[in-house]
């Protein structure tokens, strides 16, 4: 699977009158988590969080005491930041490293990464806007050897 290498981007979205995103300030994460079982059955790690609402109250006129509310908490955010999947880096040497496809063969290429989320990795140096990036990359791939792009919709 390749992903174009690029930059990231912030979006939004509301339903009908109702926000789907307030702004709100952490004034309090609880010291420590506590386990909890969710629908499925799938033992999870939560903690509370106390947040106030910066968004003024006719923004969030249906959200009322006690309710239940899930958030994404940002920790650092920045603007024109170049980023790949975190599958697609690896550690060699001491070094990060990637594959990216270069007509029609994957070639090694050293990077600097900044931070990361698990999901998406900040590339600060090492990689061009627009190389393809190989995620994944299996045991049989290595610097010149011919691989096939595949393209994988998302759902």
């Amino acid at each position: 699977m390749a992903w174009r290498f690029g930059r990231a981007r912030a979006c939004g979205s509301s339903n009908g009158a109702v926000p789907t995103r307030s702004k709100a300030r952490v004034r309090l994460v609880e010291p420590s988590a506590f386990t909890k079982i969710s629908a499925l059955g799938v033992e999870e790690q939560r903690v509370y969080v106390v947040v106030d609402f910066v968004d003024p109250v006719e923004k969030r006129a249906t959200l009322g005491d006690n309710y239940r509310v899930e958030g994404r908490i940002v920790t650092w955010e920045g603007s024109d930041v170049r980023q790949v999947p975190a599958g697609a880096l690896f550690q060699r040497a001491g070094e990060w490293q990637t594959f990216v496809l270069e007509g029609g063969r994957a070639r090694l290429k050293t990077v600097k990464v900044g931070r990361s989320n698990g999901l998406q990795t900040e590339v600060l140096a090492g990689l061009n806007e627009g190389e393809r990036v190989i995620v994944y990359p299996g045991d049989q791939v290595r610097d010149g050897v011919r691989v096939k792009p595949i393209t994988v919709s998302a759902r």
